[in-house]
Formats: C-alpha cells, structure tokens, sequence
C-alpha cells in the first residue's frame, strides 16, 4: 500500500513540475505573438485597440503627428493632450514607432 502512495506522490510531482516548465514558455510565446500597433502609422481604428483610447484621443494623436511628424519614441505619446503617464503605462508594451536601431540603410 506503501508503495502506492508513494508512488503516485512521484508521479503527481513529475507532472507538477513538467506543466510548471510548459507555462512560462507558453506566455512567452503568447507575448511574442501580440503585434504591436505603429504609433505613426496606425489608423483611427487601431489606435482605438489601445487601453484607454477612445475615438477623441485617437484621432488627437492623428492630429499631433501630422502636425509634430512622427514619432521618435513612444514616450513622447504622452505629448497628446488625454495621455498622461497613467494612461502610457497601460498600453507601451503594445506600441512602437516602427524604427529599428539595427535597421542598415
């Protein structure tokens, strides 16, 4: 009877610690399979996928880069009026300003 119990102890931990390895790398993936929105390229539409951007901040952010040009880094986002440090938080990991500081020309 022993040896039952302890046996499926052994089995239980072994499969623990398998989908406990599997887990990590599944969000990984998962994250890396999200794709993120060009800040200087995005619609009215996708901007709207954003966190906390409505159809007003949106079309703001449009306005300010056809005004300012593009942006250089998503930081500077939050020189949109409605975009405050709050508000950044919730979205940078999902934007980018399309440049690669390895890109070659």
């Amino acid at each position: 009877m022993k040896y039952f119990i302890i046996r499926g102890m052994v089995l239980s931990l072994a499969f623990l610690l398998v989908f406990s390895a599997l887990t990590p790398l599944q969000a990984a993936e998962n994250s890396a399979a999200v794709k993120k929105i060009n800040i200087n390229s995005a619609t009215l539409v996708e901007l709207q996928e954003l966190p906390s951007i409505g159809s007003k901040i949106a079309q703001r952010i449009i306005d300010f880069r056809k005004k300012n040009g593009n942006f250089k880094r998503i930081e500077e986002i939050m020189k949109v009026k409605g975009i405050g440090e709050k508000t950044f938080l919730r979205f940078k990991d999902l934007i980018t300003t399309g440049t690669s500081s390895t890109s070659k020309k």
